[in-house]
């Protein structure tokens, strides 16, 4: 039997050989559009994330743009995005916040972000990883607790306590593009629906081990 640490050293190896080259999927062309792009993603996909912003950040170039919406049209602006009143209420007051009080500069630490309305711990690391190729924590989204779970690498079920437990046993030169992987190897081979699962690539990697 295998070690819960030396498990994870085995599965990161894998994933960065499954997917070398790792990117967000989201288009932007400014943090403070990545920023807006993954506040916009929680609850809907990437695709559908990035035809809001198409239109969006094309009608609002700018900061101030945004500090000059009115709330009824900006809310139709993203209606299609899961919770977008919601969003729009929180997209609104982060323009707001950053414009008045860090000068149109995206915060770089963990702690400021985190104080953003509509800003968690899993959208907080990635604009952090992708703005600022800083690591503070492993950015936990739905892929990241299922796969995590599915391979033992933490017993818990709360996104913040398997963040804990994911940082202990990941390396921290890891931890930006560690989600990224998960999330593309979900997709590609490991859905969260019925499949082969015995053919995982990781699957077959560690039972390789054992």
């Amino acid at each position: 039997m295998i070690t819960t640490k030396k498990k994870a050293k085995i599965i990161v190896k894998k994933l960065k050989e499954l997917f070398p080259i790792v990117s967000p999927t989201l288009e932007y062309s400014n943090p403070f559009e990545f920023l807006l792009a993954v506040m916009l993603s929680a609850q809907s996909n990437d695709k559908q994330v990035n035809k809001v912003t198409k239109i969006l950040f094309k009608k609002y170039p700018k900061i101030a743009d945004y500090l000059n919406a009115e709330k009824n049209e900006f809310e139709k602006d993203i209606s299609s995005v899961g919770l977008y009143r919601r969003k729009a209420m929180s997209i609104l007051a982060v323009a707001e916040i950053i414009h008045s009080e860090y000068n149109d500069k995206i915060p770089n630490s963990l702690e400021k972000l985190i104080e953003l309305p509509g800003v968690g711990r899993k959208t907080a690391n990635v604009a952090l990883g992708q703005i600022y190729k800083k690591a503070e924590g492993i950015a936990v989204d739905t892929h990241v607790i299922r796969i995590s779970r599915l391979y033992n690498l933490t017993k818990n079920s709360d996104p913040v306590k398997i963040e804990k437990d994911l940082m202990k046993i990941i390396p921290k030169s890891e931890w930006i593009k560690f989600t990224i992987r998960v999330i593309e190897y979900g997709r590609k081979f490991c859905p969260a629906t019925s499949h082969d699962h015995l053919n995982c690539p990781l699957e077959i990697t560690l039972n390789k081990r054992e």
